[in-house]
């Protein structure tokens, strides 16, 4: 299959598909970011993890406002891992919002920026690092867009002391389903406000973001790395370092049997002051993932001997170094296409939030159960969440984040089912933007805020207008 691209009178953009032996039709976006599969004659879409994918396509314009109006739904780098990005079964078209991507306001003494929603994390990060800006809260891709970012409430390594993004978020501008276009901030329709940050994309278009970016010594960050032997001193390295630095993560090997299971890095770091900086720190090293790899690159073997590899690195490393802060912030971007190590079934992502006062002790508890499941992942990230987002679903919560990647196989559904039982009974969540695979019953039985969301969503949306794959499979509409 082939694609091209038209641009029609009013400035739309919209994909057209002939057919070609190729599966993948075209891609745009850094890294690949939205891709766009064949499925017959007719294009179809697909999220991060490659899975699932929807008869789609999306129609791309400089012109937002105008798209909208027809197609309230609103796609952006197609950065979520599973449905939450894709058409319900029916709608075929969303709206794409890279091409609007206008800077419309920036003031340097408050670091007040009103922008498209389509302005990427990336472009933000180049313009405005070497001015001494950064974005308040950062994922761990800068391939997203604002809207993006306000939809899924993001968080990122400094979750535990600076929240989520939509903490920061001043105002949105928005065309909803009546097709009126409203302006909504903590004051203004709070209703709105408070069930689109973290929302999915369910109660509207995202046409304008409002943020305070924060002020930044340097564009480079001050990173320190400790390598632990155990789960448990990878806990207490974690908790010791949220008290000091605005940045902590951790990697873990679930892989490694006996008491050294759940050994790992733990990263902490922070904007270098520039008097630490005596060198100018290199971006990662790009690679190039060519083709989807078969099944065998990736079994248990291959990645249990890469998992010690990449540890005995990192014990081998300097523990302090000023690093490119694409080093310490997004690792995988590095990897262009990294998704299609994982074959042609693709992967999930499973991210919960286990909550205080018991996260410890449900943590270890958690990577026992992937253990006897025989479903240890290849790749687990733990972080420390402080704050309650401001959304109506937003994610994170006070507690300890679990993040592992899996690849999709026939079991993977049933291992699904367990997990949410045990996060059910933890008192804990899952993040939307992460999830392909939950069922309704399990999402309404961790997450009592569903009702009251749907309220406000029928208030603003009676009909129904405005849905996802995603929403149709956890909420029925």
């Amino acid at each position: 299959m082939s694609a091209q691209n038209t641009r029609g009178a009013t400035g739309e953009r919209t994909v057209h598909a002939t057919a070609t032996p190729s599966s993948i039709t075209a891609e745009r976006g850094p890294a690949g970011a939205s891709t766009f599969l064949r499925s017959g004659q007719r294009m179809a879409l697909s999220g991060w993890g490659r899975l699932p994918i929807v008869p789609g396509a999306e129609v791309l314009s400089e012109d937002l406002t105008r798209v909208s109006q027809d197609l309230p739904f609103a796609r952006g780098l197609g950065r979520a891992y599973g449905d939450a990005a894709l058409p319900a079964t029916g709608d075929y078209y969303v709206a794409g919002t890279t091409l609007a991507d206008r800077i419309l306001a920036f003031d340097a003494q408050t670091g007040v920026l009103s922008a498209e929603a389509g302005l990427s994390l990336d472009q933000i990060c180049e313009l405005f690092l070497p001015r001494g800006y950064f974005t308040p809260v950062s994922p761990g891709t800068r391939f997203v867009t604002l809207g993006g970012m306000v939809a899924c409430d993001v968080h990122g390594k400094n979750a535990h002391r600076d929240g989520t993004f939509g903490r920061h978020v001043l105002s949105l501008k928005m065309r909803v389903a009546d097709g009126s276009i409203v302006t909504c901030s903590q004051t203004l329709n709070e209703d709105l406000y408070a069930a689109t940050i973290g929302g999915m994309g369910l109660t509207g278009a995202i046409l304008e973001v409002t943020v305070r970016l924060v002020r930044v010594p340097s564009p480079w960050i001050l990173e320190e790395r400790e390598c632990v032997c155990d789960l448990d001193e990878l806990l207490d390295s974690l908790k010791l370092a949220a008290a000091t630095w605005p940045m902590t993560v951790a990697w873990l090997d679930c892989l490694v049997p006996g008491h050294a299971t759940g050994r790992g890095v733990v990263l902490r770091g922070r904007w270098a002051e520039p008097d630490e900086v005596t060198h100018i720190a290199s971006p990662p090293r790009r690679w190039f993932v060519p083709f989807e790899m078969p099944p065998f690159v990736l079994n248990r073997n291959v990645m249990r001997a890469f998992n010690a590899l990449s540890y005995r690195r990192q014990v081998w490393q300097a523990p302090q170094a000023v690093v490119h802060p694409y080093t310490h912030l997004y690792p995988l971007d590095a990897i262009t296409h990294w998704p299609r190590l994982y074959g042609r079934h693709g992967f999930i992502q499973y991210q919960c939030v286990l909550p205080e006062p018991h996260a410890r002790d449900a943590t270890h508890r958690f990577i026992r159960l992937l253990q006897l499941r025989d479903a240890a992942p290849f790749l687990a990230v733990i972080k420390d969440c402080g704050l309650e987002g401001p959304g109506m679903l937003s994610f994170p919560r006070p507690g300890i984040s679990i993040a592992v990647d899996m690849p999709m196989r026939s079991t993977t559904q049933a291992l699904v089912d367990a997990l949410n039982e045990f996060v059910i009974a933890e008192g804990g969540r899952i993040y939307l933007a992460k999830d392909a695979l939950t069922r309704a019953e399990h999402f309404r039985a961790m997450e009592p805020r569903v009702e009251a969301f749907l309220a406000i969503r029928r208030r603003w949306d009676p009909s129904g207008r405005i849905r996802s794959a995603q929403s149709i499979r956890l909420f029925g509409w």
